[in-house]
């Protein structure tokens, strides 16, 4: 690499930078690592994309308005995923209710006025960071357990589901709420206490405001993957055949991962179209969940 020198006297001289940083992206262990690396990529990728398009051509022809109208029966082509679909928007927006305030509220404690030097609040910190990649089936197990303890009977409500997936995604929503309220700048912050604001007025009229986008969006995608979820449901006990709409917090429920599996159970092939059609109703959902979350983060994240 070349570059140009001005000596004291004023003249310009080239000098040449030799010696490039061993094992450059030309060595080829570089250049076989990213052959290897772009080959998983597409390989995982064209795995997908088959798997989506077969699942769109094999329930397609049941995705109509029996899907939403009918409920479950014996018989796949009187059957639809009426209860189904009414449990999964129960349980979500339960879920989003129970999850989202605690989560954020959670997330601003321990970023803005917990004291990160103490050993406690970092031995906090760390178990928020593992749970997030805990296991779904070990969030139902705890559920489980609690609410044995508390004395609750009936387990397969939307409040019992709602609450194992709060416990689920809350992990989720306290990292990606710090992570929104550190990319505020500390100047504002420091400008609304030189104004006379206080530490709370400062976080509810600055930055809070500031990182709702971060905020929507990583609570967007944590209520996206509590939508698929099936695992910690069916360990509460969660009812693979309903024949009525859940009208309550009580009700009993199921859920579209619930539906799916107990129609992909089945032997008759109308039972796995009729799987493959909520299949791409889920994954529409799933993947307009997403979009949402992309688009509020391009649209209002601000660039400091």
């Amino acid at each position: 690499m070349a570059l140009t020198t001005v000596t004291m006297g004023g003249h310009i001289r080239g000098a040449t930078v030799r010696g490039r940083a061993r094992g450059g992206d030309s060595s080829p262990k570089s250049i076989l690592f990213l052959i290897a690396l772009w080959f998983s990529l597409f390989v995982a990728f064209g795995f997908l994309v088959v798997l989506i398009v077969t699942t769109v051509i094999d329930g397609w022809p049941r995705f109509d308005s029996r899907l939403f109208t009918e409920y479950p029966a014996s018989d796949p082509e009187d059957a639809g995923a009426r209860p189904a679909i009414l449990g999964s928007v129960w349980v979500i927006i339960t879920t989003a209710i129970m999850s989202i305030p605690l989560g954020v509220a959670a997330a601003v404690h321990m970023e803005e006025f917990a004291d990160k030097k103490n050993w406690f609040n970092r031995l906090v910190e760390l178990n928020i960071q593992n749970l997030a990649a805990v296991p779904s089936i070990v969030y139902g197990l705890l559920a489980l357990g609690f609410l044995v303890a508390i004395g609750v009977a009936n387990r397969n409500i939307v409040i019992a589901g709602a609450f194992t997936l709060s416990l689920l995604i809350l992990p989720v929503i306290i990292i990606a709420t710090r992570e929104a309220l550190r990319a505020v700048p500390m100047e504002i912050r420091q400008g609304s206490l030189a104004l006379g604001a206080t530490e709370l007025q400062t976080v509810m009229r600055q930055t809070l405001p500031s990182a709702v986008p971060g905020i929507a969006t990583g609570s967007i995608l944590a209520l996206s993957r509590a939508l698929g979820e099936a695992a910690p449901l069916l360990l509460l006990g969660a009812l693979v055949f309903v024949s009525f709409d859940p009208n309550g917090l009580l009700s009993g429920y199921t859920t579209m991962p619930i539906q799916i599996f107990n129609w992909v159970g089945r032997p008759q092939e109308g039972f796995a179209i009729l799987a493959a059609a909520t299949s791409i109703l889920l994954l529409g959902i799933l993947l307009a969940m997403n979009a949402l979350a992309i688009i509020i983060r391009n649209r209002y994240q601000q660039r400091w």
